[in-house]
């Protein structure tokens, strides 16, 4: 399990760094690799998103009182 963890981690600190290299230039298999990075990071936020909607669409459990002590 950790081993995958770590895997994890060293794939999205690589593409990070991908990303940041591709910004100033690089080889052309840095851009490809900061593509797929950004893409798979576009397509976990939407996931998420959508996530956060489905949670929240019924009775919502979110206290929003702002805590002013009123």
């Amino acid at each position: 399990m950790s081993v995958i963890l770590l895997l994890l981690l060293a794939a999205a600190v690589g593409g990070a760094a991908c990303v940041a290299w591709a910004e100033r230039g690089g080889p052309r298999w840095v851009h490809i690799a900061a593509s797929v990075t950004l893409g798979i990071t576009s397509m976990v936020r939407g996931a998420q998103k959508s996530s956060r909607r489905r949670t929240t669409s019924g009775s919502s459990s979110w206290n929003t009182d702002s805590g002013g002590g009123e």
